[in-house]
């Protein structure tokens, strides 16, 4: 599949009734052991890549060409469609998220996010009109490119949880050329609900953060589009290491091996391009 059969049918799945959900992958085996179970399309994940590289999340500690060679790893494990967490698109600038979509393009992936957020803990959000421009000039970038833009407005993930600040952000955003809209944070269906109402754009939303898992049911109801989950699958597996680990220095035994996935099935996975 090209990269202009890949997008399209990445913004067919945007299309079709209902929500779908698109996994956050954190390199090539998670990404194929993803697909093979039958999921639709992937996402990349800052977190789930800062943490194997044994680094904090959201510090600004990933580049755009470490996220860009961890995208494209995964872009080769799988045929499937593929949009990568973008930060904010490595600089300040609007020109620095028009080259980061570029490069992202030139790696095969079918899309990807730029976010609002600054990386500054003084100032966290860029200014509204300052993020459009920013937004504005990544979509102009991704015209005429095999590629799905994502924007993403921050400001329930830095203490400013305004519903109305986000949805003004979000309509300026779909303004500038944003073809996904996306407000991590949100833990309120009757929020997310009234967000997919304001907007005219695709909506995605992630779950495995705090606050109640909804359903896929539930938030298809409520409008959203596409469910992503965030570097929460990492810290799954994370968590299960980290358990292993203590059992063995608490308790002295090996009771995780009978919880591991087997070899066979391990192999298995990684033989499948689905």
């Amino acid at each position: 599949m090209n990269p202009s059969e890949k997008v399209a049918r990445f913004r067919a799945l945007h299309a079709r009734p209902g929500a779908f959900v698109i996994p956050n992958p954190w390199d090539a085996g998670s990404a194929r052991i993803l697909a093979a179970l039958g999921f639709e399309a992937l996402a990349t994940t800052s977190a789930g890549l800062a943490f194997s590289l044994g680094r904090k999340d959201g510090e600004g500690g990933l580049t755009r060409e470490e996220t860009l060679a961890n995208a494209a790893a995964i872009v080769t494990a799988t045929p499937l469609p593929v949009s990568a967490d973008l930060e904010n698109g490595f600089g300040d600038a609007p020109g620095d998220c028009a080259a980061t979509i570029r490069a992202a393009a030139g790696v095969g992936l079918a899309g990807g996010s730029i976010e609002d957020a600054t990386g500054d803990p003084a100032r966290p959000l860029y200014d509204p009109g300052h993020a459009a421009e920013r937004v504005a000039a990544a979509a102009e970038a991704a015209r005429g490119l095999p590629f799905v833009l994502t924007a993403r407005a921050e400001n329930f993930l830095h203490g400013r949880p305004d519903l109305d600040d986000t949805i003004r952000r979000l309509q300026a955003f779909a303004a500038a050329g944003a073809e996904v809209l996306y407000a991590p944070g949100l833990t309120r269906l009757e929020d997310i609900r009234t967000l997919c109402a304001a907007v005219d754009r695709p909506v995605n939303v992630v779950m495995g953060l705090a606050g109640r898992p909804f359903t896929v049911a539930e938030l298809a109801e409520a409008g959203v589009k596409r469910i992503s989950l965030g570097g929460s699958l990492a810290r799954t597996a994370l968590g299960a290491l980290a358990q292993a680990g203590r059992e063995i220095l608490a308790e002295g035994h090996f009771g995780y091996a009978s919880r591991a996935m087997s070899s066979a099935e391990a192999d298995g996975f990684m033989a499948s391009r689905r």
